[in-house]
């Protein structure tokens, strides 16, 4: 205790006579400001009152819609996907890099262990009879070094270090979020696909009834090859249409097996029909906590975090580097007098560095770490910009197609009681077959506008629950961070503060 004493009198001597000019940091600061959610138009939310969708998004979304088939996907991706191994071992590296800053605030020691034979000069400063001899030295020895963190150095390396595992985590929480939601929109598109061919082979069922008629009718006299032959036309287009779908399906079936980290898998994927997906109720609008609940704005609020921290640490290299040194061991001219009491020998005591003429490097690292921070919020300020706007449009998205399917479902209504007429006057030999085919191609336009709106609507709903988060939940700020507060104010924007607890 008393040489950390008289080290503390060394550093404050240091800085008391002057050397402390040195540290010149006038004319760098950050210039960056965080958009906080007032100027985001993020206002206080009110409480929802019992009637209201939740804006809360569950950890395990995916399963409010009910399908066991879209479950086994995501849980099959989640466990093999390798770019969430990717993220995982980026975490693992951070967390590494964690250990090494945190190593660094601590004690070091080592041991020493030398063995040399020497011929000593015999025109030197070496007296006889060591002189012209060839002689066995060693040494055996241990050395401990503690560097005073009066400053905060490694302090700030810490928490920049800790800034970086927690982005890390971020990044890794957020790319999970976007797996499950890459795998549900695509199964998704694959149940419209399959409602699309359910709808192609109804058609194609439906103009070989038709066939069938016009051609009794043409065998009786009463219509002429002309109506025979825009009907077997009819065939040809059914079946190019029900191909095109199928191909669709292929290749979205391999998309989807590749996001589970088997392509080209043998088992083939039937998925469910759409009307058994249930649809998730969900509040329209935009929640005032959105900033707190997206691991990718988390991510990036805890790189700004980590870049303020590394410009507390550029600010601390101005400063005198103190550590406290020491070493006992034995040391001897013979090995066999190695561990003789008279070969003992130790020594302890103070260290310090001071920088006195850096040719401007400590100004240029310092001005780089500022650039690094104000790069660092304006990343953050554009993600939640983006996120803003993602989840704005996601929300008149789902609300349009509300509107729309509301329209859609009357006019097949109407287009399905029209082709129904047209058939039976057609039947009747009150009208001809181009009232048919002209009520036949609404109708189906419209059976083709209610699957995609079906499956745009569950596509819309995984959007708006990524957009909203995806069931992320930001783990408790490090108590570490707290201990390099009093560095990284001073470079640290003025409106960051309170917002990362949003």
């Amino acid at each position: 205790m008393a040489l950390v004493s008289a080290a503390g009198v060394v550093a404050a001597g240091l800085i008391a006579t002057g050397m402390g000019g040195c540290a010149d940091m006038s004319g760098i600061a950050p210039q960056a400001s965080l958009r906080d959610a007032a100027s985001l138009g993020l206002a206080t939310a009110a409480a929802p009152t019992p009637m209201q969708p939740q804006t809360t998004v569950a950890a395990e979304w995916w399963r409010d819609f009910g399908d066991e088939k879209l479950n086994s996907l995501v849980a099959q991706a989640l466990e093999s996907s390798p770019n969430l191994k990717l993220a995982q071992a980026r975490l693992a590296r951070a967390q590494a890099v964690t250990e090494v800053a945190t190593a660094a605030t601590l004690p070091q020691v080592n041991g020493q262990l030398d063995v040399t034979r020497q011929r000593y000069t015999a025109n030197g400063a070496v007296p006889p009879p060591l002189a012209g001899s060839i002689r066995d030295n060693g040494t055996a020895q241990l050395a401990a070094s503690w560097e005073l963190d009066f400053f905060g150095k490694n302090r700030a390396a810490l928490d920049a270090a800790l800034g970086s595992a927690n982005a890390a985590q971020a990044d890794a929480q957020a790319a999970r979020v976007l797996l499950a939601s890459q795998v549900a929109r695509t199964y998704f598109q694959l149940v419209r696909l399959n409602e699309q061919a359910v709808v192609a082979r109804r058609t194609l069922a439906q103009r070989e009834q038709t066939l069938s008629l016009v051609s009794d009718r043409v065998n009786a006299g009463l219509d002429t090859r002309l109506e025979l032959r825009q009907s077997e036309g009819g065939l040809p287009e059914a079946r190019l249409q029900l191909e095109a779908v199928q191909e669709q399906m292929a290749l979205t079936r391999h998309a989807l097996q590749a996001l589970m980290g088997q392509p080209n898998s043998a088992s083939p994927l039937v998925p469910s029909a759409q009307s058994a997906i249930k649809n998730i109720a969900m509040a329209m609008v935009i929640p005032a906590d959105l900033l707190g609940r997206r691991a990718d704005i988390a991510a990036a609020r805890w790189r700004v975090e980590a870049s303020s921290s590394d410009v507390a640490n550029a600010k601390t290299q101005f400063y005198p580097n103190i550590n406290l040194v020491a070493f006992a061991g034995f040391s001897s001219i013979g090995l066999g007098n190695l561990l003789n009491s008279g070969s003992q020998q130790w020594g302890v005591g103070p260290a310090v560095r001071l920088p006195i003429f850096e040719a401007g490097r400590l100004r240029a690292n310092l001005r780089g770490k500022t650039a690094d921070l104000d790069a660092a919020v304006e990343s953050y300020n554009a993600a939640v910009i983006d996120a803003v706007r993602d989840v704005a449009d996601q929300v008149a998205s789902m609300q349009a197609i509300g509107r729309q399917q509301a329209e859609q479902r009357s006019a097949q209504d109407a287009a399905e009681s029209a082709y129904d007429i047209a058939v039976q006057r057609y039947q009747a030999g009150l009208g001809n077959y181009l009232n048919v085919l002209t009520a036949e191609t609404s109708v189906l336009a419209q059976r083709r506008l209610a699957v995609d709106l079906a499956g745009r609507a569950l596509e819309t709903q995984v959007a708006l629950i990524r957009a909203l988060g995806g069931g992320y939940a930001a783990g408790p700020a490090p108590a570490t961070q707290a201990s390099s507060k009093i560095i990284a104010v001073s470079a640290r924007p003025a409106s960051a503060n309170g917002l990362f607890d949003q």
